[in-house]
């Protein structure tokens, strides 16, 4: 690619979905023909190490045989596949096995021999498998660096010499197996500016640069921003950290069942133009799949497109769209109807209402002051348009299917909680009887979407971690019907009242509603915690 020697994708493999080997394969095609050279497949404890059975346990772990696979076909046509891990923190899925190695959270232990030991033999399993000499060994967000048992053991050292320590021998490792590493760069910013990434002015130490390893590259990842003056300000603040920088943006597919790529594409133009200016080389796009990875890897390939040929200096939108039927088969205003789920308002910040109203209680949903009646009418003409846009979609009409189902039922449900209170409260037979006619129809709505997404799903992905989607589906599906049962109950006069139906639902306080969390979704009481 003219304007960049590595212009890259990231595909989350660990937030439950692990993309089979066959789709990745076809993946990988579709962005090599849109003129990606680079894909990284970020992978927390997902693939398989040398002497550690319980790495990637139950998780659908690639193994060897498959990185292999991969990468001799990634190489065949020109790809380079590059290991996207993480040495230090998100490693909550591995650590619940290894409480010996952990420091606080998902954090792992610094300064503890047996971590380096686990980093060695990871390096040395990855070494097998990849041509490459470049490793993202993460290190990104590790809020709690030094809080936990390292405190306890160590007492209260410089948090910032905490991660260069750790940084410095993971270094090492990596070049013991021919490895050139590059890690997030928020650590450094974080720890600069009382935990603000994006400070409006980040000035560090001029002996930070030199205690940095040489051969590592630092990564600014930016997906926010809306305003190009942030980009080039944060790419100068780089400069001060070192002279290897890539850039790191993101493809929205990481809140809920619906893609963002109008979003996507209005942060992507801001920074490719950046890091252009900035004389920026190496550009990767990240794909994460926060809570659960729901939303189709292939459901952002117009945002994927838009950016490539952006770095190819193609600007006009129906160049664009040219070069992405020519790439896809699909039309990309038809793909770009993914995004629609989540557009039921004129908001131009992320917003995710078809995730956070499809799991909301239907007594005691905490969205219930944020419900309109005309979202019902809305997401049913959503649903109408992505079936027809199905047709037309060819192999990839099952992503518009399964959107389509989701919003067959919001159709339903998006206002519920309001029409279920207000039945209740009317003391109208009738009005009780409307409402439990549609609890019932939308029970068989959302089993019949929970099928769509099983069959995405399975198309794409391996098995595990489908698990997860079983439970959300099925405490959903027990949900609607005990609230149906007990609103029978009430009807029929066989009790008397339903207290959660008395309590009001006190307005949400965030101006901007992006719900990602299921567990914060779907009930204010209490879960028992991970750690």
């Amino acid at each position: 690619m003219e304007n960049f020697n590595k212009f890259g994708v990231m595909v989350d493999c660990s937030r439950n979905a692990v993309m089979t080997v066959d789709q990745l394969k076809k993946f990988i095609t579709v962005i090599n023909k849109m003129g990606y050279n680079q894909v990284h497949l970020y992978m927390e404890d997902t693939y398989e190490v040398n002497g550690e059975p319980y790495f990637g346990y139950l998780r659908g772990k690639y193994t060897k045989e498959e990185l292999k696979e991969l990468d001799d076909f990634a190489d065949s046509i020109g790809v380079e596949l590059v290991p996207n891990i993480q040495t230090l923190a998100h490693m909550a899925a591995f650590l619940r096995w290894r409480h010996d190695i952990r420091d606080a959270e998902d954090i792992m232990l610094a300064g503890d021999d047996r971590v380096y030991d686990l980093i060695d033999r990871m390096f040395a399993s990855l070494r097998e498998c990849f041509r490459t000499k470049n490793l993202h060994i993460g290190m990104d967000e590790a809020h709690l660096l030094g809080r936990g048992r390292y405190f306890d053991i160590h007492g209260n050292v410089n948090r910032f010499d905490i991660l260069l320590n750790h940084l410095n021998r993971v270094c090492e490792i990596a070049d013991k197996y021919d490895f050139e590493p590059m890690m997030w760069s928020d650590m450094f910013y974080r720890l600069a500016n009382g935990g603000n990434y994006y400070a409006v002015s980040s000035k560090f130490d001029e002996t930070i640069k030199e205690k940095i390893p040489k051969k590592l590259t630092i990564v600014y990842w930016d997906y926010y921003n809306l305003e190009k003056k942030t980009y080039d300000r944060m790419i100068k603040g780089h400069k001060q950290l070192s002279d290897k920088i890539a850039f790191g943006g993101g493809a929205w597919k990481w809140s809920g069942f619906a893609p963002h790529n109008y979003f996507s594409n209005r942060t992507t133009k801001l920074a490719i133009r950046a890091c252009l200016d900035g004389g920026i080389k190496d550009v990767f796009m990240t794909m994460w799949g926060d809570n659960g990875a729901e939303c189709s890897s292939f459901a952002v390939l117009p945002t994927l497109c838009y950016a490539a040929c952006l770095a190819q200096g193609i600007t006009k939108m129906a160049d664009v769209n040219q070069k992405f039927y020519e790439c896809v088969g699909v039309k990309y205003d038809d793909f770009m109807l993914l995004d629609a789920p989540n557009l039921i308002e004129n908001n131009k910040n992320v917003v995710n209402p078809s995730k956070y109203f499809f799991y909301a209680d239907c007594f005691m949903s905490i969205f219930q002051n944020t419900e309109k009646a005309e979202y019902c009418d809305k997401y049913a003409s959503i649903a109408r348009k992505l079936k027809l846009a199905s047709k037309r979609a060819g192999e990839y009409g099952y992503l518009f299917d399964n959107l389509a189902g989701l919003c067959k039922v919001l159709s339903v449900k998006v206002d519920i909680c309001t029409r279920t209170r207000d039945a209740y409260n009317s003391g109208d037979k009738s009005q009780l009887d409307a409402v439990i006619a549609d609890y019932k129809k939308m029970i068989k709505l959302t089993k019949a979407f929970y099928k769509d997404f099983q069959n995405q799903w399975f198309i794409e992905n391996k098995p595990h971690g489908f698990d997860i989607q079983d439970i959300r589906f099925g405490a959903l599906i027990g949900r609607m019907q005990a609230c149906l049962e007990r609103l029978e109950l009430y009807r029929d006069g066989k009790i008397t009242n339903i207290p959660e139906l008395e309590e009001a639902i006190l307005p949400l306080t965030d101006k901007i509603i992006n719900y990602n969390s299921w567990r914060n979704n779907v009930s204010a009481n209490m879960f028992d915690f991970l750690y």
